[in-house]
């Protein structure tokens, strides 16, 4: 039975989740799709010319990666679209008029952002592995980077979702700012194959640890200590943490 309390938490959460899954063939079929065929393609063309780790196929390398990527944009867009389509659409006062505080709306809106992730990661997870046998060897290591991956990014979300105020200011900051760090964080390779001035410019890129703490809970391989990962990734979502309750604290473009 849940009280009193954190029945209102409770209630957003389910209704933030049943958001999503109303339209699962756009929430969790289409970015299982989009990471078969980038699979497809990529292990097609390189599976024959590329090996990062010895005794790993590229096709199962390429695998974690685009885990961790469609996990990290669907974290994302889930707290950022159920934000920015409540303030166009003039519904989000009646969130904000509920008695719930500034944390539980929170700890809500970014519950489901993780749920989401997790259920994008896992159907790729479940395909995936008819095609390549993925060895796993340290599942806390991959339920670690899994579970703070998507909280990293449903917390972005919520920042963005407060920030933007148009749909296309959400698009861009999609496009210029989720889309080249995912894409340049070391999913369809390894930093090491870049040269040293871009080795160093991947270093600076959060989303480049996130993807490689997650691929060493496969392989026991990795182009960096996952306790480095874990503590990079960690003190991100500290921060992005603190900002973002800074900001339902105050209002911040919320309240007109």
């Amino acid at each position: 039975m849940i009280s009193a309390q954190y029945r209102g938490v409770w209630t957003l959460f389910k209704k933030e989740v049943w958001r999503f899954w109303r339209v699962a063939f756009q929430t969790l079929a289409s970015p299982v799709l989009t990471a078969l065929l980038y699979l497809l393609i990529f292990s097609h063309v390189l599976e024959d010319r590329v090996q990062v780790y010895e005794d790993v196929p590229y096709t199962a390398f390429l695998i974690p990666g685009l885990m961790m990527m469609s996990m990290l944009q669907n974290a994302f867009a889930n707290t950022s679209s159920s934000l920015i389509q409540s303030k166009v659409m003039g519904n989000l006062v009646f969130i904000l008029l509920t008695p719930l505080s500034y944390l539980q709306l929170f700890i809500a809106f970014l519950g489901a952002s993780i749920i989401r992730g997790l259920a994008v990661g896992l159907a790729i997870f479940l395909v995936s592995v008819w095609f390549v046998h993925l060895p796993i060897a340290n599942l806390a290591w991959i339920l670690v980077f899994a579970l703070f991956g998507c909280a990293l990014l449903g917390t972005f979300g919520v920042i963005a979702g407060i920030w933007a105020e148009k749909f296309d200011q959400m698009a861009a900051f999609q496009n210029f700012v989720i889309m080249p760090l995912t894409f340049l964080s070391g999913v369809f390779y390894s930093i090491h194959s870049l040269p040293g001035f871009w080795q160093t410019v991947s270093k600076f890129n959060p989303f480049f640890y996130m993807i490689d703490g997650f691929r060493y809970g496969f392989f026991g391989k990795s182009d960096v200590s996952p306790w480095l990962s874990l503590v990079v990734v960690m003190a991100f979502l500290v921060l992005l943490t603190w900002v973002t309750l800074k900001m339902l604290k105050s209002g911040y473009k919320l309240r007109g």
